[in-house]
This record gives structure tokens, C-alpha cells and sequence, in this order.
């Protein structure tokens, strides 16, 4: 049997990475602290799951369940408190919370796929039954909205440096297009995010 599987690359991420000083910080202490994250996810992710998004066989709901759980747990989750702890600058804020408001949606759509998918037996119809359940579709609705909101950010960022608004630092703008990449998992997004977990498989074209 082989359904298509999808991690998101994103880091967990000590609380203490991102200081105890509280406040607002700099555009430069901000885009450090989130360039903390990207340094270490692809290790972080690596340890934890395939790194290639690929086709994977011979796999159970539970083994599903138990990937789905970890990611949660070692990755998201921490995560996402460790980002609720810190106020973006101004400038960056708008980018912030929708990456990050995106990410704790997501968050609550794979505790209830986690939930759905150790409930299924490992049969053609367990496996049928979660392919069009509730909670896969909107796993892989969500999966679709990252990736667009991957687009998108990237777009926003490239509008700013050409309208210079970020003269004083012009750095920035490409500093944050690979923090949102790393961040979001961006490169690892499926081509076709409504073929995940599907069952049957999609059959492929020539």
C-alpha cells in the first residue's frame, strides 16, 4: 500500500532560544531569533521523519497516529508557545500572525487527525474511511492553504524591497523569505496536497 505522506518541516524550539527579556524586539533581534529556527529545523526534522516527503509503503494508521503525535509534540507544539511568547516588531507583525495564526490552526487539524487515524483498522476499508473522512479533508485542505500561504508571503516580501520599505535595512527582506521557507517548511509542501494520505492511491499519469 502506498499513500502519499506529508511532514511539515518546522522546529522545536527551547523557550530559551528566544531570551527572557520581554518587550518588542529590534527588526535585527527578531529576524536573528527566527533565523535560530531555521538553522536548526532541517536537523531537528531529520531526526524525526523522512526528509523527502515521498511516497512511503507498508505503513499502518497507527505508525500514522504515532508520526502524527510526535510531530506534534517534539516539533509543534513547543513551537508554537515559543513564537505565542514573543511580539514581532511592526513592521514585521502582519507576516508574523499569519504565519503563525496558519500554524496553530494547523495545529488543532492534526490533534484531530492523530485522533481519527488510531481509531482505523488497517483494511482497505479503515483506510477508505479515513481518506474521506471529515478530519483528512481538512488536513489536507489546511496542507493546501500553507502552501499557498507560502506563495504568498514570498510575494509580499519581494513587493516590499521593491518599494523600499525597508530602506534603513535592506537586508530584511530577503533574510525573511528564507525564514518563512524554513519556518513554514515551504520547499517540503506537496505538489498535490489533496492526494495526501488518499486512498486508493492517485494513479499516476505518464
Amino acid at each position: 500500500m502506498a499513500i502519499k505522506r506529508f511532514v511539515l518541516l518546522t522546529l522545536c524550539v527551547p523557550l530559551l532560544l528566544w531570551g527572557c527579556s520581554g518587550g518588542e524586539p529590534s527588526l535585527t533581534e527578531y529576524v536573528e531569533r527566527m533565523n535560530d529556527i531555521a538553522g536548526q529545523a532541517s536537523q531537528r526534522a531529520g531526526e524525526l521523519f523522512f526528509t523527502d516527503a515521498a511516497e512511503v509503503t507498508d505503513f499502518t494508521p497507527q505508525m500514522v497516529a504515532a508520526s502524527l503525535e510526535t510531530g506534534l509534540r517534539e516539533i509543534r507544539i513547543p513551537l508554537q508557545e515559543a513564537v505565542d511568547a514573543i511580539e514581532p516588531p511592526d513592521q514585521l507583525a502582519d507576516l508574523h500572525h499569519r504565519m503563525w495564526d496558519w500554524h496553530a490552526e494547523f495545529i488543532a487539524i492534526e490533534e484531530a487527525l492523530a485522533a481519527r487515524v488510531a481509531t482505523a483498522e488497517d483494511t482497505e476499508a479503515g483506510w477508505e474511511g479515513l481518506s474521506d473522512s471529515p478530519e483528512m479533508g481538512a488536513y489536507r485542505a489546511s496542507i493546501a492553504e500553507g502552501k499557498q500561504l507560502c506563495t504568498d508571503l514570498q510575494a509580499d516580501l519581494d513587493a516590499t524591497s521593491e518599494r523600499g520599505d525597508f530602506a534603513d535595512t535592506p537586508w530584511l527582506p530577503g533574510e525573511m523569505k528564507e525564514v518563512v521557507s524554513a519556518a513554514l517548511g515551504c520547499e517540503w509542501f506537496p505538489e498535490r496536497p489533496e492526494d495526501v494520505y488518499r486512498y486508493p492511491p492517485p494513479t499516476s499519469t505518464p
